[in-house]
C-alpha cells in the first residue's frame, strides 16, 4: 500500500472534518492528556456505532474551522476552546450517555513525578510489608510509622498529595513502591458544542427537576420585578388580574355595586351566622371555651352566699 504524501493528507484531513461537522449537529470538546495509543484504540471500539473520535493538531483544526465559517457561522464559538492537547467525539446520540461511555473507559495510572495531580491523594492508616531499612525514606516525607512484626506500618492518615501541585520525586517512588495507582487518565469532556451552542459539560449533569425548578425561580424573579415597577408581563399578569379581583371585591363589600362573584360575599356579611355553618370545626372550640367561662359565674354566685356572715341557726 503505497503511503499518500502529506498535501494529500493533510486535504483529506480537512474534507474530513468538514464533512463530519455537517453531518453530526453535536460533539464534545475532550482533552486526551496521559492518554496512551493502546487506550486511544479501547476508547474508539467501545464507541464504534454511537461517535465518532477525530484528533488533530489544533492549526489544522483552526484552518478547517475557518474555511468552514461562510457555511456554518456557528463554528467560530468552537476556536477560543481549541488549546492544548484536544480532540473531537462527533455524535447524534444523547450527549450525558456519551459522556457516561467516556469516563467507562478510564484506566488507572501511576503518579508519575513532574505531573499534575488530578485528585487527592491520601494514604490510609496500614501495614506497608515493607523492611525497617526504609523508614528514613518514610522520615523524610514526614510520615509517622512505627514498627510492627518486623514491617513498617503508617500510624495516621496522610495526605500526600493535593490537587493541582505537581507529583515530586519522592512521593512518586512511595506510591510506586506501595503499587499504588491513585490516578486514573481518559478523554476528559472540556465543552459541548449542541446545534451551534457551546456550554459548560457541567449542565449535562443537570436533570429535568432541576430545569424546572430553575425555571419556575426565574419566572417567579421576573413576576417580582414587573408588580415592583408596574409593568405587565407574561409572568406578572396571573397577578395583576388576582390583585385586581380582590380590589373589586373590597369595593363591593363596602358600596351597593354587586356582580356574580360578589354574592357570596355581600350575603355573608348580611349573615354573619353562616360563618359558623361555613366552619363547624372551629366553632366546636368555641363552644368548648364559652362553657367553661359560663360556669364561672355560677361558682362565685354560691360564693358570694356563703359569705354574707349568716349561720345555719342564725
Amino acid at each position: 500500500m503505497v503511503k499518500e504524501d502529506r498535501s494529500t493528507w493533510k486535504a483529506n484531513y480537512f474534507v474530513r472534518i468538514i464533512e463530519l461537522f455537517e453531518e453530526y449537529p453535536k460533539c464534545l470538546i475532550v482533552g486526551v492528556d496521559n492518554v496512551g495509543s493502546k487506550q486511544m484504540q479501547e476508547i474508539r471500539a467501545a464507541m464504534r456505532g454511537k461517535a465518532e473520535i477525530l484528533m488533530g493538531k489544533n492549526t489544522m483544526i483552526r484552518k478547517a474551522i475557518r474555511g468552514h465559517l461562510q457555511k456554518n457561522p456557528d463554528l467560530e464559538k468552537l476556536l477560543p476552546h481549541i488549546v492544548g492537547n484536544v480532540g473531537f467525539v462527533f455524535t447524534k446520540d444523547d450527549l450525558s450517555d456519551i459522556r457516561n461511555a467516556l469516563l467507562e473507559n478510564k484506566r488507572g495510572a501511576p503518579a508519575k513525578a513532574g505531573a499534575i495531580a488530578p485528585c487527592d491523594v491520601k494514604l490510609p492508616p496500614q501495614n506497608t510489608g515493607m523492611g525497617p531499612e526504609k523508614t528514613s525514606f518514610f522520615q523524610a516525607l514526614q510520615i509517622p510509622t512505627k514498627i510492627s512484626r518486623g514491617t513498617i506500618e503508617i500510624l495516621n492518615e496522610v495526605h500526600l498529595i493535593k490537587e493541582g501541585e505537581k507529583v515530586g520525586a519522592s512521593e512518586s517512588a512511595l506510591l510506586n513502591m506501595l503499587n499504588i495507582q491513585p490516578f486514573s487518565y481518559g478523554l476528559a469532556v472540556q465543552q459541548v458544542f449542541d446545534n451551534g451552542a457551546v456550554y459548560s459539560p457541567a449542565v449535562l449533569d443537570l436533570t429535568t427537576e432541576e430545569l424546572r425548578n430553575r425555571f419556575l425561580a426565574g419566572v417567579r424573579n421576573v413576576a417580582a420585578i414587573s408588580l415592583a415597577i408596574n409593568h405587565p408581563t407574561l409572568a406578572s399578569a396571573p397577578h395583576i388580574i388576582a390583585n385586581g379581583f380582590k380590589q373589586l371585591m373590597a369595593i363591593a363589600a363596602e358600596t351597593d355595586v354587586s356582580f356574580k362573584e360578589a354574592e357570596k360575599v355581600k350575603e355573608y356579611l348580611a349573615d354573619p351566622s353562616k360563618f359558623a355553618a361555613a366552619a363547624p370545626v372551629a366553632a366546636a372550640p368555641a363552644a368548648a371555651a364559652a362553657a367553661p367561662a359560663a360556669a364561672a359565674p355560677a361558682k362565685e354566685e354560691s360564693e358570694s352566699d356563703s359569705d354574707i356572715g349568716l349561720g345555719l341557726f342564725d
